[in-house]
């Protein structure tokens, strides 16, 4: 799967972004590989809880927070074009222009 110039390998189980490899955690990878299926869609917490972490409703966790700053950490950084987006009061959003 490919998005702009971030790749991900689901049967490796390798991403790159700008030809450079990143080294993903195994539930920042799902995290990473839900939000490529619904680029540029927004997609919940509630969403992510439950296709990422199999728990259906946990309105005091932060888990998906957590994870998603260190996902945009580990996949933002050093790029002049952000794609992990927080839309405010929604969700999140994988997409190459805000």
């Amino acid at each position: 799967m490919s998005y702009a110039d971030l790749v991900i390998d689901l049967l490796s189980r390798t991403v790159t972004r700008a030809g450079k490899a990143v080294e993903l955690l195994p539930r920042e990878f799902s995290l990473l590989e839900y939000l490529m299926k619904h680029a540029e869609q927004v997609v919940t917490r509630s969403m992510l809880l439950e296709h990422v972490w199999d728990v259906h409703f946990d309105p005091h966790t932060s888990v998906v927070e957590t994870h998603v700053s260190r996902l945009r950490g580990k996949i933002d950084r050093g790029s002049a074009v952000p794609l992990i987006h927080t839309v405010r009061g929604s969700g999140y959003t994988l997409r190459a222009a805000k």
